[in-house]
């Protein structure tokens, strides 16, 4: 009888995942914070790269589909608006304040 039971006790075990996943469970939800992050991450990569290659046809980000303050500029110019020495001043100004400078 002593035979039997000790062979029931094996079987019956359910080895080291008898009491649930214990300290793996915390690993469950970084998995998914990972995958959402690296989806999050692609589409706004991707967006990124499709802005900057459509950004001379009019597509893009919203602050570059303007024209930009020296084709303005230029264009006033060009109409007669101001004079040269006032386009240049301003020109200068633009051209300074540039933050890629």
């Amino acid at each position: 009888m002593l035979t039997t039971l000790a062979t029931a006790t094996v079987v019956a075990h359910a080895g080291p995942w008898a009491a649930g996943f214990g300290w793996v469970f915390f690993l469950i939800p970084l998995f998914w914070l990972l995958v959402v992050g690296l989806i999050i991450f692609g589409v706004s990569r991707g967006r990124r790269r499709y802005w900057a290659q459509g950004a001379a046809e009019g597509y893009g980000p919203p602050w570059t589909r303007g024209a930009s303050a020296e084709q303005t500029l230029g264009q006033r110019f060009a109409n007669g608006d101001i004079d040269e020495v006032e386009y240049r001043a301003r020109l200068e100004v633009l051209r300074s304040n540039r933050p890629t400078a």
